[in-house]
């Protein structure tokens, strides 16, 4: 009767083990099965534990089911190691692939590209056109906007650096902001310790003008320092910049992209022709390399400069030659001239 007995816990110890080991091997075998590609991303929420996130893939039709999941990760102990965000699934990934991946916190990244010589206006547009960037400066004022990066008092215009930004989904469009504004005022720091001790700037605010305008005269980087140079040397000796850039940022919405005599002579905080001296604040966003030239002009003697017409400048030193090369490049072509200075007398 002992005998039996024995035999027969034997055998179902046996029994046990051979269902354990079975069950392992099919938990094993599960996890090695591809998921479905049911979304183009997943979103793992912060604080999701493993069961909701298994109960989501299944809503998601990546999953068929979401005890296996919850198994692997009790067996891998991953269960409290998922990060939060967003996750591309590729097709065909196995299960145990899956967990890996929301354990290592691979997450999606986006990017949004701010272009130099943008407004802050533009900015935003690019910010609002972001996708799966999260609004929080949507519908918000300037001066709000600038209170929430604590700058209060601040103009926004110019101190933001232009760049490319990568983002994930659970981030808003104040953290780019933020990583901007924070960007530019490092960039701007080491420049200006690095200026040119000559420069007739006088602080960072404006180097930043003088940089905005640059930016927005010339794309060509081997011209930055020498138009630069003009704006320096016009400075010096009083006269006004004369920057058609300058008016047209004070026209705001109302330009209609032709600029006429009637905005010249428009009075305006921003109109170069009227008055004299540096805008109020910047008129866009400057890149290191505008800022660099604006604080570090080339040795020239220019006081002008007129377009070719091919995005080069032609530079010189006094009026009467400035007024040969706008009749050349610009007058004989029907053209206003498309110069920082009138081709007709000078402030």
């Amino acid at each position: 009767m002992k005998k039996f007995w024995r035999y027969s816990l034997g055998s179902a110890i046996l029994g046990v083990l051979v269902l354990m080991l079975m069950g392992v091997g099919y938990v094993y075998w599960s996890s090695r099965q591809p998921v479905h590609s049911g979304s183009e991303s997943f979103v793992i929420n912060p604080g999701t534990g493993v069961k909701q996130v298994a109960l989501s893939l299944v809503e998601e039709n990546v999953l068929d089911e979401p005890y296996t999941f919850i198994l692997w990760a009790y067996v891998n102990d991953n269960t409290t190691r998922i990060h939060a965000g967003e996750y591309l699934i590729p097709a065909d990934m196995p299960l145990d692939e899956l967990l890996a991946l929301f354990v290592s916190g691979r997450v999606i990244q986006r990017a949004v590209t701010l272009i130099e010589g943008w407004t802050f206006k533009e900015f935003r547009e690019a910010l609002n056109d972001a996708e799966k960037l999260r609004g929080e400066i949507r519908g918000l004022t300037n001066a709000r906007v600038m209170g929430r990066l604590g700058a209060a008092g601040h103009r926004p215009e110019g101190r933001f650096f232009p760049d490319t930004y990568h983002y994930t989904a659970d981030m808003s469009d104040l953290d780019v902001l933020k990583r901007a504004h924070t960007a530019m005022e490092t960039v701007l720091d080491q420049e200006w310790q690095s200026r040119n001790t000559s420069t007739i700037l006088t602080n960072k605010k404006e180097a930043l003008i003088l940089a905005s305008i640059v930016e927005k005269e010339t794309g060509l980087a081997d011209e930055r320092r020498t138009i630069a140079a003009v704006f320096h040397n016009r400075l010096r000796k009083g006269m006004r910049l004369q920057t058609d850039p300058t008016v047209i940022y004070g026209l705001g919405d109302g330009f209609d992209g032709n600029l006429t005599r009637t905005h010249l002579e428009s009075d305006t905080p921003y109109n170069t022709y009227t008055r004299a001296g540096l805008p109020p604040t910047p008129i866009a966003m400057p890149g290191r390399a505008s800022i660099h030239a604006a604080l570090n002009p080339a040795s020239s003697q220019a006081l002008y400069f007129v377009s070719r017409g091919d995005g080069s400048h032609v530079f010189s030193g006094t009026l009467a030659e400035h007024n040969r090369n706008v009749f050349k490049y610009q007058l004989n072509r029907g053209k206003r001239p498309a110069s920082t200075q009138a081709a007709e007398g000078d402030g």
